[in-house]
């Protein structure tokens, strides 16, 4: 009986993070009604507040669970920093709800600095650390520079673009022409100076 009152738990806040994060994403915090996610998600406020806390502590765990969702789908391995933008950007398509919240996480609550607080410590910039030490990523960059300038490159047709967003409907030609470009460029930018110059 136990594991059947946990799976329907886990099944409840499974459904909360999925509407919450379309509800924060369209309305940001502030403008997100927590009467509309209990609904949509068919878990009662109660316990919504029992899971959560509060509406900014669901934001922070669908902030969560929506990052672990890109990072599981782009990993970074150290000898391949294009490939690592092209999988951020394939990331966006699937889960273009990160930008959009990150967005907002950046509008209503941290103006400036990290908006993760563990950034320079992650295992992201662990690898970019090792790349550079093997060879794959020139040394004279700062590895949080690194970092945050392939992100920004992954992101150019992203929800946070300024000149377009792609979406996964678009043809297969030009996302294929834009994951080449974006590789090119990632390895162009990172790679090591060649040796005399």
């Amino acid at each position: 009986m136990d594991n059947v009152v946990m799976d329907k738990g886990q099944a409840s806040r499974r459904r909360l993070l999925v509407t919450a994060a379309a509800e924060f994403a369209a309305h940001g915090i502030a403008g997100a009604r927590v009467d509309r996610i209990s609904a949509d998600a068919k878990v009662s406020k109660a316990q919504m507040y029992a899971y959560y806390g509060s509406k900014e502590d669901l934001f922070d765990a669908v902030l969560f669970d929506q990052v672990q969702g890109v990072l599981d789908a782009a990993p970074l391995t150290p000898e391949d920093l294009p490939g690592y933008a092209v999988r951020l950007y394939d990331a966006y398509l699937v889960h273009p709800q990160l930008v959009r919240l990150a967005t907002w996480a950046r509008l209503e609550r941290k103006p400036t600095g990290h908006l993760f607080s563990e950034a320079d410590e992650s295992p992201k910039i662990q690898a970019v650390i090792r790349a550079q030490e093997s060879g794959h990523i020139d040394a004279a960059l700062p590895p949080a520079d690194v970092h945050s300038m392939v992100i920004s490159l992954a992101m150019t047709w992203s929800p946070g673009s300024l000149t377009y967003t792609a979406t996964a409907a678009d043809p297969q030609a030009d996302h294929d022409r834009r994951r080449t470009s974006l590789a090119a460029a990632a390895h162009r930018a990172f790679a090591p100076a060649p040796q005399g110059h």
